[in-house]
């Protein structure tokens, strides 16, 4: 991969569509879609102004066959998404004017993008910092609209900017070290042992707070993993379809009719579920039947919140108290399905469990259901004002890990002012301290990252 390639790809989805776009980028991208240019003005691209859309064909000039009819959006460098020189062919959605237009780009030069190379090339060229580049693909990924405003302020530099406070914050005082060590003459005054403490615990507090966003910045992320299980029959199907508020599983009273993991994304308040309707959980020497009870056993395992459906119509038997047993340590909601038809052989109380947790619902009349999804949203988010924190909230693994490994280096800074060790020692730790910081940003950070980094984005982005 070359920063002087010019790159071209389709960014968008292939398919059949209104309009489709083949997207250049580098030192070339104008000389190189001149070349498949026909203009009815014989204009010229290289000579018309940036950021202006100009009409014309799509042809292969070696045949004189045109292939498509087309918009084409000049973009001079450096004021472009990739600061270089970029050129965007909108031309009609389809497989053959879109691949045809790249293919013939790539036959007069042009080389086909890696994915994710146009952000890449963003933040390497410094339009954006690695933490912005990493909210482009949260946009894209986003399933509510909560989840994309928490990505869109990530990409504005909010976070960024909380980040090179703190970076700018330990530098200040990693400086006021190395001059007292490089300058011993100058009398240069190093600060007092409780201010430097003092910058350390305002720093380590703000670095937690951010830490301990993430449980909730992950889920609206990647979404609550949210598993539905219970015994055959219970209307663990009837409960997603009313959810997703569509027939997505099937229902029937035979019990078993689920053998397979079936999911559907539900947005709470914002906040993406990753639905799963599971199989059973009973005994069974059917070998489908049996896969799906395993399958369901891991959706349990995976899951962020359970609803554990009990059907209130019949007594309590050692089924139930199983499943009980398998979600005791998770975090989970327990749903007594069918009050419609509520028996007086079921007492909840035989279950031994917290009512707090229990929410009487009958998926077939549609009761609780609101009530339902009120406290999946207050038991994933718990109670955290998330309008004053949306600005600074962490979403990615990759940040959280540095920041815990940032304030263990303050920690250890702290043992070492305590214990009145060498400052030169203090200083290197807090050096440590700054490079965890910038590998969040990008100021520090390896080939291997980014190009894990910039692997999960789709080709043309």
């Amino acid at each position: 991969m070359s920063l002087n390639d010019t790159i071209v790809a389709i960014s968008t989805p292939l398919g059949e569509g209104g309009i489709g776009i083949v997207r250049l980028s580098g030192k070339d991208a104008i000389p190189f879609a001149d070349k498949v240019f026909l203009s009815p003005l014989n204009k010229r691209l290289s000579q018309i102004k940036s950021h202006t859309i100009t009409y014309g064909f799509i042809v292969d000039i070696e045949s004189g066959t045109k292939i498509d009819e087309a918009l084409f959006t000049v973009m001079k460098a450096p004021h472009t998404y990739t600061r270089q020189d970029v050129v965007e062919i909108n031309c009609h959605g389809g497989m053959l004017p879109l691949t045809n237009t790249l293919l013939l780009l790539l036959r007069n030069g042009a080389r086909l993008a890696e994915p994710g190379e146009f952000t890449k090339r963003a933040f390497l060229n410094g339009r954006i910092d690695l933490l912005q580049a990493e909210a482009v693909i949260d946009i894209i990924r986003s399933k509510t609209a909560k989840a994309e405003k928490i990505a869109i302020q990530q990409l504005q530099g909010n976070l960024s900017r909380r980040i090179n406070e703190l970076i700018n914050k330990i530098i200040g005082l990693c400086v006021n070290i190395e001059a007292y060590i490089d300058f011993p003459d100058e009398e240069i005054e190093i600060a007092k042992t409780h201010e430097m403490l003092q910058q350390i615990n305002d720093s380590r507090a703000v670095l937690q707070r951010l830490v301990e966003s993430f449980d909730e910045g992950r889920l609206f992320r990647e979404g609550v993993n949210t598993a539905i299980i219970g015994k055959p029959n219970v209307g663990k199907s009837s409960l997603l379809n009313c959810l997703i508020e569509k027939d997505r599983a099937i229902v029937t009273e035979q019990p078993g009719t689920t053998r397979d993991i079936i999911e559907d994304y539900l947005n709470i308040n914002g906040l993406p579920l990753r639905i799963i309707d599971t199989a059973g959980i009973r005994e069974s020497y059917d070998i489908a039947e049996k896969e799906g009870v395993k399958r369901s056993l891991q959706a349990i395992e995976d899951s962020d919140i359970i609803l554990a459906v009990f059907d209130c119509s019949k007594p309590i038997d050692n089924a139930d108290m199983e499943i009980v047993d398998k979600i005791k340590n998770k975090k989970a909601l327990i749903l007594i399905n069918k009050i419609d038809i509520e028996s007086h052989l079921f007492n909840i109380k035989d279950l031994k469990i917290d009512d707090n947790n229990c929410i009487k619902i009958s998926v077939l009349k549609q009761f609780g259901i609101e009530q339902l999804k009120e406290q999946i949203y207050s038991s994933c988010i718990a109670g955290v004002d998330r309008d004053a924190m949306d600005s600074y909230i962490v979403t990615n693994i990759r940040h959280k890990n540095s920041l815990e490994k940032t304030i263990k280096f303050l920690e250890e800074t702290e043992d070492l002012i305590n214990k009145d060790e060498p400052f030169e020692i203090i200083a290197s730790v807090l050096h440590e301290a700054i490079d965890c910081l910038g590998e969040i940003t990008g100021t520090v950070t390896s080939e291997d990252i980014l190009n894990k980094i910039f692997s999960e984005f789709c080709i043309g982005k």
